[in-house]
């Protein structure tokens, strides 16, 4: 509803690059430079300085994207205001997801949202723990459910759930009669692991060091970025691994996957992550609510 140049701008100067603001908004890179050179046509000065393939902001730029904050702001307010008096739920929401949360948790929720709310519009994006907060942080995405906690005292952050990681192996591996794995056991064996940024990868490593294990103990064959990959990995036999036990029902369900619990226990939050926006959008504090009741049940059926 606001000005299209002042959201151009806003965008811009938030990312600091017309390249990922481009991408942000779903424009070509000329179109976004269009919108803020007439914007600085408008106010008859530059609001950009751009030296080196870098650009900041002037003086004139930092007051511009102060103002405008404060007018998405009341905009958001009035928008809210009205869609309570008509009951009105819709507009687009963008969501980011960690890998384990985007493949195992969230198709039903978002399914179940979308048949009771089918005028809004979820736009989800998938990134690890890492790469989700820093899009939170830069207000690229509206709501972030990460699998690890979150540093950021800035940000708004509300455990939904607890998850547990479990060791996998194959079932012919020494491990597979196991009840119980100690920590200490994982730098016995070729180990698979997750990239830096992970969620799963961070709490793994935290668990350890926490139980006097350092990480140069674990013998890393491989470092993964997906999931699917890893299961693939450790049912071939190339090394053992640690994921969600959530991620692996069917596996083990068909036996190409033995868990095993570890000695002590890995838990980790899944977690909630947002903006401290005074208004939002109707659309995302329903979403918020559905996320929790739901978060409620998938932990009580566990």
């Amino acid at each position: 509803m606001s000005d299209r140049r002042l959201q151009v701008f806003y965008t811009v100067a938030r990312l600091l690059s017309f390249t990922k603001a481009a991408e942000e908004l779903h424009m070509t890179q000329p179109a976004v430079t269009f919108q803020v050179r007439q914007l600085e046509e408008q106010f008859n000065t530059r609001l950009f300085d751009r030296t080196h393939n870098r650009i900041s902001l002037t003086d004139a730029g930092s007051k511009v994207y102060e103002c405008a904050e404060r007018i998405f702001e009341i905009y958001s307010e009035m928008d809210n205001s009205v869609r309570q008096l008509t009951g009105d739920v819709s507009g687009v929401l963008i969501l980011g997801a960690s890998t384990t949360i985007a493949e195992y948790m969230l198709p039903v929720l978002l399914g179940d949202f979308k048949a009771e709310h089918p005028d809004v519009t979820v736009r989800l994006k998938v990134a690890n723990t890492d790469g989700i907060v820093s899009q939170v942080e830069n207000n690229a995405i509206d709501l972030g459910v990460v699998e690890a906690p979150v540093s950021n005292k800035n940000l708004v952050v509300e455990e939904c759930s607890t998850d547990q990681l479990v060791v996998i192996v194959p079932p012919n591996h020494e491990l597979a009669k196991e009840d119980v794995v100690p920590l200490k056991r994982l730098g016995d064996f070729p180990f698979i692991c997750r990239e830096e940024g992970s969620g799963t990868r961070e709490v793994m490593l935290e668990s350890m060091h926490l139980s006097g294990m350092g990480a140069n103990e674990l013998s890393v064959s491989m470092e993964l970025g997906s999931l699917e990959a890893i299961k693939g990995a450790v049912e071939a036999g190339m090394g053992i691994s640690v994921i969600s036990a959530a991620t692996i029902q069917k596996e083990v369900k068909l036996g190409t996957l033995v868990a095993i619990k570890t000695d002590p226990p890995i838990m980790r939050p899944f977690s909630f992550v947002h903006q401290k926006q005074k208004f939002r959008m109707r659309a995302m504090d329903e979403l918020l609510n559905f996320a929790r009741n739901y978060c409620k049940s998938y932990h009580s059926d566990k």
